[in-house]
């Protein structure tokens, strides 16, 4: 029996999937393929705010200490900053502010993360950092508007409590980073936005330690942050890395940790923002390049804003580096599409997020259905995903069946269009690995995988009886499926007649 819809909406489908996304280092987005890449994912997509490392880093060159008569001085440079925020104006996305990493000229020790070496030890004077946060903070409000800097989230640092992202993952220090910081960007206006911890999994103490901490000292603090990932341990080889996945359920239930945790606190209203998920946190693991990785997430996407705010998908693209330089095309990468614009299996199903309506008819284990103002209605039906190995489905397809309410006066059939990624469709990191894996592609090859990389499309007419059609749907393994239905007006000329296409006459016929 179909699971039959319901005909009047049971809630609305947040914007929360769509409020970030996540970018490699800062200085990145001055390259020209980075903003056509961002450029296509907004047409697509359109994500509202955009997140990443490295705004105070050196390659972004704010910071910049002189000596003049004798005197240590501090110069503060925005050419970049004003370049990368006007490219994002422009391409309508918003920064989500994130200030970190250290300036080597202000830091207080030599540890550094990544390929590209950002410092991640605390300021080696705390009014030096906070004349750093002022002046940034404050030329963006001059720049921009006090207006518009009002809806940027500023982020105080990145997972501090991982020593590889802060010294000795050093509690206190954080603290008292994040005191200084919010207390300098009040000064500039109590509107503007400034939150944390920005934790990654595993941690989990600290958001209460840090809730304590600032509802002790009284420090602003206008909303909460974390970060979500569902693997185990690295298990490396050159080039890439492995690792199993817990159940996608896990992702939403780290979701769910910041209001669980700080329920009955000053801080439990406070928006959360999950400033970076994804199946695995590793920037050379192939299972961000699959049809796995969609059909894995596609529950998360479609549930996940009934527990926070936003949640921003890490990342956009592939141009990242923390690891170093690609060495190929398909290499594990975060992104949503590859250097060169082809597009991963996971972004599609942003993108068909990105069409549906706003009014939840249902949801499920393996679907969403909603509607527009309009009467569209739309279903993102996915496979489910076992990646534990157990419970194992014998065959390689999953069925779903809905009736789906269509109603309007005097409609007799349904427009159905469902476009289909999959193992074999949507899929250019199955086709690059039947090509060989070319490290460099041809430009020939090139054009090829943005081929496979479209998903397959397919239409029909359907029977509208009684307000309802009944939809049967067969999934392929890791399947992610959008189908669109509109009524369908009939404007045929009463004099057409399809058996004469090939010009017989009525008798003929």
């Amino acid at each position: 029996m179909p699971i039959v819809v319901a005909d009047q909406p049971t809630g609305r489908l947040t914007d929360a999937w769509r409020t970030c996304v996540g970018t490699g280092r800062f200085d990145l987005a001055l390259r020209r393929d980075y903003q056509d890449s961002l450029a296509m994912i907004q047409r697509d997509i359109g994500f509202r705010h955009i997140r990443g490392h490295g705004l105070l880093s050196d390659a972004a060159g704010v910071h910049r200490p002189y000596e003049y008569q004798g005197v240590r001085r501090v110069h503060h440079s925005f050419t970049y900053v004003d370049q990368v925020i006007d490219a994002y104006l422009d391409l309508g996305i918003q920064p989500f502010i994130e200030l970190g990493f250290m300036p080597s000229g202000l830091a207080s020790g030599d540890q550094t993360v990544f390929w590209w070496r950002g410092n991640v030890t605390p300021p080696s004077s705390w009014g030096e950092w906070a004349d750093l946060v002022r002046a940034t903070i404050g030329h963006l409000v001059d720049r921009y508007g006090l207006d518009q800097v009002r809806r940027w989230p500023i982020e105080v640092w990145n997972e501090p409590n991982l020593d590889v992202f802060w010294q000795g993952a050093d509690q206190q220090a954080y603290f008292r980073l994040y005191e200084v910081t919010a207390m300098t960007i009040k000064e500039i206006d109590t509107s503007l936005q400034v939150g944390g911890p920005a934790i990654s999994p595993g941690s989990d103490g600290w958001m209460t330690d840090f809730a304590e901490f600032v509802t002790a000292r009284g420090v602003p603090i206008d909303f909460v942050s974390r970060h979500a990932y569902a693997s185990g341990p690295a298990q490396h080889v050159p080039f890439g890395t492995h690792q199993t996945l817990k159940p996608a359920s896990v992702l939403l239930e780290q979701f769910a940790t910041p209001r669980r945790q700080l329920r009955g606190t000053p801080l439990a209203s406070l928006p959360v923002h999950i400033t970076e998920f994804n199946s695995s946190y590793r920037p050379d693991n192939p299972i961000h390049d699959t049809a796995l990785n969609a059909a894995y997430l596609a529950p998360v996407l479609a549930s996940g804003g009934e527990l926070v705010d936003s949640f921003s998908y890490w990342t956009f693209s592939d141009m990242f580096e923390e690891e170093g330089i690609p060495t190929a095309l398909f290499h594990g990468g975060f992104g949503l599409l590859t250097h060169r614009q082809i597009k991963k299996p996971t972004y599609h199903c942003y993108a068909f997020l990105a069409r549906m309506g706003d009014q939840v008819l249902a949801r499920g284990d393996d679907h969403l259905v909603t509607r527009d103002e309009e009467g569209r209605v739309t279903i993102l039906a996915w496979a489910p995903v076992d990646v534990t190995g157990e419970g194992r489905r014998a065959s390689d397809w999953h069925a779903l069946s809905l009736s789906i309410p269509l109603s309007a006066p005097g409609v007799t059939s349904a427009f159905l269009l469902r476009s289909t990624v999959n193992e074999e469709a949507g899929n250019a990191w199955a086709a690059w690995c039947a090509m060989g894996r070319p490290r460099s592609p041809s430009r020939r090859q090139l054009e090829t995988l943005r081929e496979a990389a479209e998903p397959a499309r397919s239409h029909r007419s359907l029977p509208v009886v009684d307000g309802r059609i009944d939809v049967d749907l067969i999934l392929g393994r890791n399947e992610v499926t959008l189908v669109e239905l509109e009524a369908v007006v009939d404007e045929t000329p009463a004099w057409w007649d399809d058996r004469r296409l090939l010009g017989r006459t009525p008798a003929e016929g």
